[in-house]
């Protein structure tokens, strides 16, 4: 099986997570973000004692700690994203459909169509991370079907 393939089915499958269990897939993104973060500011503040890193890192730590205690703080952020991700979504499907072969037009199309509903459930998003954690699940499975095809 080539590496494509097994993309695909892994994204397939991470989308169906994604949609079956949109809370605790919002949660589990939450805690994640907020931890990486965490160890990205710390990681600013080590590498060395300058100004810049040393501010980079505590405002790092300080969204890290809000996103890893404080769930709702993700949603917030996520329908702010969703509308700058629909838009690209909606760019990227034009010109999809501009160049490239029927199979990939077909998901340009489906780029379209899922940019317009990003963009909508963005401010959805802003109250309720499982409309965010179903988006991500039905973009992750396209994106998984495009991958075993290709």
């Amino acid at each position: 099986m080539e590496r494509n393939q097994v993309s695909g089915i892994l994204s397939v499958l991470l989308g169906l997570i994604f949609i079956i269990f949109p809370t605790i897939s919002s949660v589990t993104l939450s805690v994640l973000i907020g931890v990486s973060l965490i160890f990205l500011g710390i990681s600013f503040i080590l590498g060395g004692f300058s100004a810049f890193n040393i501010i980079i890192g505590i405002l790092a730590i300080i969204f890290g700690l809000l996103f890893t205690f404080n769930f709702s703080a993700v949603s917030f952020l996520l329908g702010l994203q969703f509308y700058i991700i629909g838009i690209l979504m909606i760019i990227a499907g034009i010109l999809g459909l501009l160049s490239g072969t029927q199979v990939s037009k077909i998901f340009s199309v489906l780029m379209i169509i899922l940019g317009i509903i990003s963009f909508a459930l963005g401010g959805l998003s802003l109250d309720q991370p499982i409309f965010a954690a179903i988006l991500i699940g039905v973009a992750l499975i396209v994106q998984g079907i495009r991958l075993y095809l290709e």
